[in-house]
């Protein structure tokens, strides 16, 4: 019987239940790190009772890679704690910032693509992963500006810095969708850019239009243009661990499935015509 295809879904608390009932076809759940930094209760013994059912992914959202604070000693700790309890398949976090002189912003807030700002968070990796004990992910992130200071295209300096930290990329092809739409780049350049054994892991999530601008909401369907972009993904790529990202207006678990379903039939059919080559 043909191996699945590695795709897995975020795992919210609405569907629970309904996924340790069900223990649908998953190759890995996803989950918040930051959800579960705490010393016990019913968080955590949720996450132990997924964790014998399938592997995990950790993706954090509060580190804070690029600020100019230092790294949060407090955070590292419990995301080291919980990854040594739990023995994810992967930890990842986002080539962003989101915090400056001790106040968190909402938001994954773009760097400048600027020399300066790539020798800053190459370093910062490192720490983390020094301090981890273990390569981490970092993950493209969406952005609805460009900052005047850049002097490097977006996709040369998401390639250097996995290329000078060691670091895996995880490749979220619904925000290369949505930055090459909203400053009018080629996304395929982007794809071309990265070498294929720097990625780890793929993201597709919904986005929604603001007028002439697309909003990475993770709120809707994985729009057709992005799944397009996926197929030349799998293409260049080959197969890859990839994930169906859902966080606002959360659907019932059927939707994600049928998500994860049309993930895992391009993967497929990928890996079939490839094999017919050789």
């Amino acid at each position: 019987m043909p191996r699945a295809a590695p795709v897995g879904i975020g795992l919210r608390a609405p569907h629970y239940a309904a996924i340790l009932e069900r223990r649908p076809a998953l190759a890995f759940l996803e989950v918040h790190s930051e959800n579960f930094f705490c010393a016990g209760g019913e968080a955590l013994e949720w996450l132990g009772r997924f964790a014998e059912a399938y592997p995990l992914s950790f993706h954090g959202v509060g580190l804070s890679l690029g600020s100019a604070d230092p790294l949060d000693e407090v955070h590292l700790a419990k995301l080291a704690a919980l990854a040594a309890r739990f023995e994810p398949r992967f930890v990842s976090e986002h080539l962003s910032w989101s915090s400056i002189g001790g106040r968190h912003a909402n938001d994954l807030l773009p760097l400048p693509f600027t020399e300066e700002a790539l020798d800053h968070v190459v370093a910062r990796i490192e720490a983390v992963q020094e301090r981890l004990a273990r390569p981490i992910l970092v993950e493209n992130v969406s952005s609805y500006l460009e900052l005047p200071q850049s002097t490097i295209p977006e996709w040369e300096f998401v390639a250097e810095v996995a290329r000078r930290s060691g670091c895996a990329l995880l490749l979220d092809v619904n925000n290369i969708y949505v930055n090459a739409t909203n400053h009018g780049f080629d996304a395929r350049r982007y794809l071309d850019a990265i070498d294929p054994d720097w990625v780890g892991e793929v993201h597709l999530a919904g986005f929604e239009r603001a007028g002439d601008c697309l909003v990475d909401t993770h709120g809707a369907r994985v729009a057709a243009e992005v799944w397009s972009l996926f197929e030349v993904a799998v293409e260049r790529f080959g197969e890859r661990p990839t994930l169906i990202e859902w966080d606002t207006g959360i659907p019932p678990l059927e939707v994600l499935l049928e998500e994860a379903a049309r993930a895992r039939a391009i993967l497929s059919a990928s890996a079939r015509a490839e094999a017919e080559v050789s």
